[in-house]
């Protein structure tokens, strides 16, 4: 008798880097606007970073180490007031490529209307996997799009020491940001790949590092079609190949234009949309089922 399985796998993910796949520029720019603090000096100073703490003995992730200096511009003055509110009001601010975001729902659109895959209870999910701040994008016109966001996140107001032995909390702290809360680098991303294939992001009960049978998981990753810009998502590339993610595709990007590639997974075949930042859909390739 064949063992019954926790999840049919009927459900197709669309995985989506942030930065630059999704927005033309880092999402981090409305904050520099609002503070009037000069971007570029800022990055200048955090790409050099790494060597000057090196210098003194100490070690630092190059992928997550602008979280500090942004902590330091708050802590020092220029990012004064800086709270995890501003930053999903901020993310108002960010500008998408055309035909962003409602292209997502039109992706899922074209599956929940498939009349075969309405039989079949095909369904298709978004998610965004960002090394930038989770919070601005969840006040982004993205946010009501996905069904998931994992992104780096800061505390206010940190618990102090021996506070399980205080009764009353003081009234009196400030809200800015003061501590790093979620670290997302490059690496942690293929960690929320895993939660989203074995459904830990629904089931907190689903320990991700548990073992856990390939058809018990919620998502097989051949049902996993990552998006992204360039060479720092090499790891979650290798994860999703690896374990044979063939519906794979990464956004291809030269130097004077970046080109949104979106696929449409429509079981068994793969369609695949260009999307030319100025123009919208500019040419379909190789589908097989023919739905585009």
């Amino acid at each position: 008798m064949a063992q019954e399985t926790l999840h049919a796998p009927n459900i197709i993910a669309c995985l989506w880097d942030f930065d630059k796949t999704l927005i033309p520029g880092y999402m981090q720019t409305p904050v520099f606007r609002h503070f009037d603090v000069d971007e570029q000096q800022f990055w200048d100073e955090v790409n050099v970073l790494p060597e000057r703490y090196e210098e003194r003995g100490q070690t630092v992730s190059r992928d997550t180490i602008y979280l500090n200096h942004l902590l330091s511009y708050v802590k020092h003055g220029p990012m004064k007031g800086l709270t995890n509110r501003l930053l999903f009001a901020l993310g108002k601010e960010l500008e998408f490529y055309p035909g962003l975001p409602d292209f997502f729902q039109e992706l899922k659109g074209i599956v929940s209307s498939r009349p075969e895959f309405v039989k079949a209870d095909i369904r298709l999910e978004h998610y965004v996997i960002s090394t930038g701040l989770a919070q601005m994008i969840r006040g982004s016109a993205i946010a009501e799009h996905v069904d998931g966001i994992f992104g780096c996140e800061f505390i206010e107001n940190p618990l102090p020491p021996r506070f399980l032995k205080q009764d009353e909390m003081s009234l009196d702290a400030s809200d800015e940001v003061a501590q790093i809360g979620v670290v997302v680098d490059n690496t942690i991303k293929t960690r929320y790949i895993f939660e989203i294939n074995k459904g830990s992001n629904k089931n907190p009960r689903i320990d991700v590092n548990a073992s856990m049978r390939s058809e018990d998981r919620r998502i097989p990753m051949e049902r996993m079609i990552y998006t992204a810009d360039g060479p720092s998502d090499v790891p979650v590339f290798s994860v999703i190949r690896k374990v044979g993610g063939v519906r794979l595709l990464s956004i291809i990007q030269n130097m004077r234009t970046s080109l949104l590639r979106t696929i449409c997974s429509c079981l068994p075949a793969v369609s695949i949309l260009m999307v030319q930042p100025t123009t919208g859909v500019v040419a379909r390739r190789a589908g097989g089922c023919g739905c585009m």
